[in-house]
Protein backbone atom coordinates (compact mmCIF):
# COMPACT_ATOMS: atom_id res chain seq x y z
CA UNK A 1 0.00 0.00 0.00
CA UNK A 2 3.05 2.55 0.37
CA UNK A 3 4.04 2.44 -2.80
CA UNK A 4 0.46 3.70 -4.05
CA UNK A 5 0.39 6.22 -1.54
CA UNK A 6 3.22 7.26 -2.51
CA UNK A 7 2.20 7.51 -6.23
CA UNK A 8 -1.40 9.41 -5.10
CA UNK A 9 0.63 11.90 -3.34
CA UNK A 10 2.83 12.81 -6.43
CA UNK A 11 -0.59 14.11 -7.90
CA UNK A 12 -1.63 16.47 -4.73
CA UNK A 13 2.24 17.81 -4.59
CA UNK A 14 2.06 20.32 -7.30
CA UNK A 15 -1.14 21.91 -5.66
CA UNK A 16 1.14 22.33 -2.48
CA UNK A 17 4.46 23.41 -3.85
CA UNK A 18 2.21 26.19 -5.77
CA UNK A 19 1.80 27.80 -2.74
CA UNK A 20 5.41 27.33 -1.25
CA UNK A 21 4.85 23.83 0.50
CA UNK A 22 4.93 20.15 -0.06
CA UNK A 23 4.24 17.04 1.81
CA UNK A 24 6.43 14.37 3.74
CA UNK A 25 5.07 10.60 4.19
CA UNK A 26 6.49 9.75 7.51
CA UNK A 27 3.90 6.11 8.12
CA UNK A 28 1.08 4.04 6.38
CA UNK A 29 -0.09 2.09 9.01
CA UNK A 30 -1.56 -1.81 8.65
CA UNK A 31 -4.78 -0.42 9.42
CA UNK A 32 -4.89 2.06 6.38
CA UNK A 33 -4.12 5.66 8.40
CA UNK A 34 -1.52 7.86 6.44
CA UNK A 35 0.80 10.15 8.72
CA UNK A 36 1.93 12.88 6.75
CA UNK A 37 3.84 15.69 7.98
CA UNK A 38 3.36 19.11 6.20
CA UNK A 39 6.40 21.33 4.98
CA UNK A 40 7.20 24.99 3.86
CA UNK A 41 4.54 27.50 4.01
CA UNK A 42 1.99 24.61 4.85
CA UNK A 43 3.58 23.72 7.78
CA UNK A 44 2.86 26.38 9.78
CA UNK A 45 -0.17 27.38 7.88
CA UNK A 46 -3.41 27.91 9.94
CA UNK A 47 -5.30 25.87 7.04
CA UNK A 48 -3.70 22.50 7.01
CA UNK A 49 -6.01 20.56 8.46
CA UNK A 50 -8.70 21.52 5.97
CA UNK A 51 -5.71 20.66 3.34
CA UNK A 52 -4.80 17.49 4.98
CA UNK A 53 -8.50 16.18 4.84
CA UNK A 54 -9.62 18.28 1.99
CA UNK A 55 -7.14 17.31 -0.71
CA UNK A 56 -4.69 15.16 0.41
CA UNK A 57 -7.03 12.72 2.00
CA UNK A 58 -9.59 12.70 -0.74
CA UNK A 59 -7.24 11.97 -2.83
CA UNK A 60 -5.72 8.92 -1.03
CA UNK A 61 -8.94 7.43 -0.17
CA UNK A 62 -9.87 7.41 -3.63
CA UNK A 63 -6.65 6.20 -5.05
CA UNK A 64 -5.25 4.10 -3.00
CA UNK A 65 -7.94 0.95 -1.58
CA UNK A 66 -7.56 0.48 1.87
CA UNK A 67 -6.18 3.71 2.76
CA UNK A 68 -9.10 4.91 5.63
CA UNK A 69 -7.55 8.78 7.23
CA UNK A 70 -4.84 10.72 6.61
CA UNK A 71 -3.59 12.51 9.51
CA UNK A 72 -1.20 15.39 10.26
CA UNK A 73 1.71 14.50 12.38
Amino acid sequence: MKNEVIKSLQKVRPILQRDGGDVELVEVTEDGIVKVRMQGACGGCPGALMTIKMIIEQTLVNDVPGVKEVVGV
